[in-house]
């Protein structure tokens, strides 16, 4: 077995074990049982492996041929064991944490005043805000009215009551909030501002970028009104702040949603486009790679480097390895590796980051099924974008209930016109910055295409276009993906190559 099999066992276990301790509550004794089993296994067929030392006594040759067969499989199944504890462990040191928050444990008593800085752009909506406040090792989610307005690395003093957040029949706002270490948050409290912290290189790095993003989104707000305003700024920044609530249903009912967000698939199928468009010009696939990585780079850190953007980052450079290395084996551990990475960093992500499921299912859609759909529809935008959705499909109607009915259609209409959307979309905001004629100028192409889009969005987001299933069942989500990929497997044996 060669070492990268190895180490995809290796992460898979660890996968596993973070998966298992999720869900259920592994008892100590187990973990005992587990390791004591596995560092067996290693030691005894460690063991057996040892070669014996001559003797005159022995023929070395005979004994050789006595010998039991090497059995590499039983030490590595050992392994796998004890990354399958590992996993385990790194949950339950996460839940340790949660637990011994010291600011959550005042949650529900009574009003605090403290003092703590702005960690994140603050999250700006119609008629309010949110901030990030960090408070010692501790971070709260603040909900304050829209004005006046609140900059990142702001000092603020706060006076309210601190609450746990909530959970209902339909949405885990605890289990949401938990996976980005906040436990607590306050609503509507009495905030003034101390100062203004002055942060490490990364901070004023990061306070630039954030600042260059205003004036994007200044920008797009001088040349066009809503909705395309919101549409723009949700394609190029993923930016849905200003989105009304009408849009993103309207979004939602024609299956166009992914489109304006900075998720797995967006970045995903948006690396694709870019390299297929790349080796179309002529550039040799290596080139390509480079140019194409550079790219996903630049557009994660413009939209302000949120942690979504850069998980999907990182998914769409594999992606773009794989494409690299022309073989889908590598492509499939490489994703691995990175999914048990990030798990190491924070396990919750598993579970209660729909973000992170979406990107790991689109990078696996691209590089298993979208060759098989390329056969078919000879369009790269169009064979990457439905290999994503397929996979990422299920886990959509599993966490949000929605079956649009007329997708396909949307985006097919849609899909084609993004890229040069996303073009004209970069020449009009930048160009606008520093001249409000050339960026008019240039809004023109951009303002005909968002015309279009918003004109698609109205005619197909009919309320029975859409399918609204509550409570779906985790069986028929495991169903579904054993069906796709019981026949991508299947299809990919028979047409291109073997998966691993």
């Amino acid at each position: 077995m060669s070492p990268s099999k190895i180490l995809f066992f290796l992460c898979i276990s660890f996968v596993v074990g973070i998966f298992l301790e999720s869900l259920v509550k592994i008892p100590p004794i187990f973990l005992w049982a587990f390791l004591f089993f596995a560092v067996s296994l290693i030691f005894v067929f460690s063991i057996r492996h040892c070669e014996p030392q001559r003797s005159n006594l022995v023929d070395f040759r005979l004994l050789r041929r006595l010998r039991p067969p090497r059995n590499d499989e039983f030490i590595i199944f050992g392994f796998c064991l004890l990354f399958l504890i590992i996993g385990i462990l790194r949950v339950q040191i996460s839940e340790f944490n949660i637990a011994n928050d010291k600011l959550s444990k005042l949650n529900g008593k009574g009003e605090i005043v403290a003092t703590g800085i702005i960690a994140d752009e603050p999250d700006v909506r119609d008629t309010s805000q949110k901030l990030k406040v960090k408070i010692g090792d501790s971070i709260i989610l603040v909900t304050a009215n829209r004005y006046p307005e609140y900059k990142y690395l702001d000092i603020i003093k706060i006076t309210g009551k601190l609450e746990a957040p909530t959970i209902t029949d339909t949405f885990n706002y605890k289990n949401y909030l938990m996976k980005n270490h906040i436990y607590s948050v306050m609503g509507f409290p009495a905030i003034g501002v101390i100062g203004k912290a002055s942060g490490g290189l990364s901070s004023t790095v990061y306070a630039g970028i954030l600042f260059l993003k205003q004036k994007i989104r200044e920008s797009i707000q001088s040349n066009f009104l809503p909705p395309q305003s919101s549409i723009l700024e949700g394609t190029i920044l993923g930016d849905n702040g200003a989105m009304t609530t009408d849009l993103k249903n309207k979004l939602n009912i024609t299956g166009l949603r992914h489109i304006i967000a900075v998720s797995g698939t967006h970045v995903v199928i948006l690396s694709a486009i870019v390299m297929s468009l790349l080796l179309a010009a002529g550039f040799w696939r290596g080139q390509a790679f480079y140019i194409a990585i550079i790219f996903i780079c630049v557009y994660i850190v413009l939209t302000g480097l949120p942690p979504s953007g850069v998980r999907a980052g990182i998914m769409g450079g594999i992606y773009l390895l794989s494409q690299k290395i022309g073989r889908q084996t590598m492509g499939s551990r490489l994703i691995t590796l990175a999914c048990a990475i990030m798990l190491l960093i924070n396990p919750l992500l598993l579970l209660y980051d729909v973000g992170f499921q979406l990107s790991f299912l689109a990078v696996l859609g691209l590089i298993y099924l979208e060759p098989l759909i390329k056969m078919l529809v000879k369009t790269s935008i169009l064979s990457t974008t439905f290999a994503a959705q397929i996979f990422t499909m299920p886990i959509m109607v599993y966490n949000f209930g929605n079956i649009s009915f007329v997708s396909p259609i949307t985006n097919l209409l849609i899909l084609p016109i993004v890229y040069w959307l996303m073009i004209f979309g970069f020449l009009t905001s930048i160009a606008g910055i520093f001249s409000n004629i050339i960026g008019w100028i240039l809004s023109l192409p951009c303002w005909f295409l968002l015309t279009y889009f918003v004109g698609v969005i109205n005619f197909f987001s009919k309320s029975w276009m859409v399918k609204t299933i509550a409570n779906v069942s985790w069986i028929w989500l495991l169903i579904s993906y054993l069906i796709i990929g019981f026949t991508t497997r299947i299809l990919n044996k028979k047409f291109v190559q073997k998966i691993v």
